[in-house]
């Protein structure tokens, strides 16, 4: 009888360690995913902050551009 507890207490020991191995595996598969959006979601920010960086030098191109058309509107005008 001592013998059957003993086995059923390792056949249980066995259920729990199985059970932490799956836990474990899941958790590694979790992590791996979380890494990946991780990984996706700053290239984004890498492509958004590059894209207002372009866009931030084309607003202030055509500024200056603008700028430009009006001194020499300007001087134009101060001509006639």
């Amino acid at each position: 009888m001592d013998g059957e507890l003993i086995l059923r207490q390792f056949e249980h020991i066995e259920s729990r360690i199985e059970h932490l191995v799956k836990i474990g595996r899941d958790k590694d598969a979790v992590i791996q995913q979380l890494s990946a959006r991780i990984e996706n979601l700053e290239e984004e920010l890498r492509n958004k902050v590059e894209a207002e960086k372009r866009y931030s030098e084309e607003r202030q191109a055509i500024r200056s551009r603008i700028d430009q058309l009006l001194a020499r509107l300007k001087n134009i005008i101060g001509d006639e």
